[in-house]
């Protein structure tokens, strides 16, 4: 009984906050942000370049544009699923960074880029039958046809961007993701400039269409992946890791606990993907007008959350060297200043996308179109309603990343499960059954969302002081 007394007494007195404390949590929204602030800025150098890839193919026509999107569809389900599983990457190598361990961060990034090889093998073999399965769907012939010219350029590049991604969490893991940023700012203007010359023809080249515009990604992915490569094994203090030694040396238990911890943080994510693409057809049951709409302000959504995406990474990677180093008061510290930060800055960037709502949805919409101006002021409204949404996605995803610091994935399967089921049939109920449209759908998105994050925050919370109070020092 004293015992349980003195440590009791431990634990509140380390709640007491203290100016050493304040010190402390500069210190580490300070290292958070150094950590963030590339990640952020190389998510959105892909949107930018994505952005660029679709700018290239409307020159070819609507046709082509429709085809590229049923395309993306079918390669982004397994390259979510490869992504998903090697985002485990970062919290282990992590963990492993905080211990010390330097040959449990190489042996991570072994098992990582052998992850990575036997994933994209799948992945590219569902990318060359995507003809055959956009026509099971349903799709119009030439349509898939198109798609799958489309897919025969991107099936080449999978490999090495799942390589990538390994390098790339790796190298966040170490704190060092700056040369990731580097490659990919360097990535965007070579990636126009292939993606022009192989789609059009210049410089006597013969002009390849939507195969050279996945042909153009695909070498694109391969120098950044030869780049991330030289990085990791020719630069300090990368080289001092020596990812590569023992390369072919496969450790199954090890390879077990990636893809055990993997798994779930894909499902969750094929979960978010599948969700906002349900909304989709929901609003396009409503009307034409209420699906580009909800469109036009899923895209904004996409274009904000490249904050919340790179806080997550810098979350786990944060809570996974507190886990690594046994600091119980450092793990809780990392997440909640990663979740606070991404919530001031959901909030803030949406307060902006609030106040020039109309214009922004203004840009999407041809204003000679009939009906222009309904379709604008639905998805202008949109953006309102979904300014809940924005900040509790944020608030979500870093949850998720501050759990994966723990390794614990498979409780937020779960959460995702029921909070989409629920988001789904609240959009369902208000939107259809209700009649409120698409705004409907959206408020239904909005609670689903609010209640997966609050899930998530309340058990890391939970799980951190459990840590916490497990890592007391012993009294005598």
């Amino acid at each position: 009984m004293g015992k349980r007394v003195e440590k009791a007494v431990l634990v509140f007195e380390q709640k007491r906050t203290t100016p050493r404390d304040y010190h402390q949590l500069v210190i580490e929204l300070a290292e958070l942000a150094k950590l963030a602030w590339p990640m952020v800025l190389t998510q959105l150098g892909q949107v930018v370049m994505m952005t660029t890839d679709l700018a290239l193919i409307g020159g070819l026509g609507l046709e082509a544009l429709a085809a590229t999107a049923l395309g993306v569809v079918i390669y982004i389900v397994g390259f979510i699923l490869g992504v998903g599983l090697l985002a485990s990457i970062a919290p282990l190598a992590a963990q492993a960074f905080g211990a010390k361990n330097l040959a449990a961060v190489r042996r991570t990034v072994r098992m990582g880029l052998w992850a990575a090889l036997l994933i994209s093998l799948p992945i590219i073999a569902f990318a060359l039958q995507g003809e055959r399965t956009l026509l099971a769907f349903g799709q119009a012939p030439e349509v898939a046809r198109l798609a799958q010219q489309y897919l025969f350029g991107l099936a080449f590049g999978v490999a090495p961007a799942l390589g990538f991604h390994v390098f790339r969490n790796f190298m966040a893991a170490v704190h060092r993701p700056q040369p990731v940023l580097w490659i990919t700012i360097g990535s965007i203007p070579l990636n126009a400039l292939m993606a022009y010359l192989l789609i059009n023809g210049k410089l006597g080249l013969l002009p390849l269409g939507l195969f050279g515009a996945g042909l153009a990604s695909s070498l694109v992915n391969l120098t950044m992946f030869l780049a991330v490569l030289w990085f990791a094994t020719m630069r300090p203090p990368f080289r001092d890791y020596q990812v590569l030694a023992h390369v072919w040396q496969f450790d199954w238990p090890f390879m077990r606990r990636l893809i055990a911890m993997g798994i779930p943080i894909s499902l969750i994510v094929l979960l978010e993907y599948g969700l906002s693409s349900a909304a989709g057809l929901l609003a396009g049951l409503v009307s034409i007008r209420a699906l580009t709409a909800h469109q036009i302000a899923l895209q904004v959504a996409l274009i904000l959350f490249v904050v919340p995406i790179g806080i997550s990474t810098a979350a786990a990677v944060r809570v996974g060297h507190a886990v690594g180093r046994r600091d119980g008061p450092g793990v809780k510290r990392a997440g909640m200043i990663a979740i606070l930060l991404g919530i001031m800055a959901a909030a803030i960037l949406t307060i902006a996308v609030v106040a020039v709502r109309f214009e922004i949805a203004g840009l999407f919409v041809d204003d000679t179109t009939e009906g222009a101006g309904a379709t604008t002021d639905l998805a202008a409204n949109l953006l309102l309603v979904g300014a809940s949404f924005f900040v509790s996605d944020a608030a979500q995803h870093i949850a998720a990343g501050s759990l994966r610091g723990l390794k614990d994935t498979r409780i937020p399967l779960l959460f995702a499960c029921v909070a989409n089921w629920l988001g789904f049939t609240l959009s369902y109920v208000l939107g259809l059954k209700i009649g409120l449209g698409a705004i409907g759908i959206w408020i239904g998105l909005s609670i689903g969302t609010t209640i997966y994050a609050c899930f998530l925050v309340t058990r890391f919370l939970l799980l951190a002081s459990r840590f916490a109070v497990r890592r007391c020092p012993a009294t005598s």
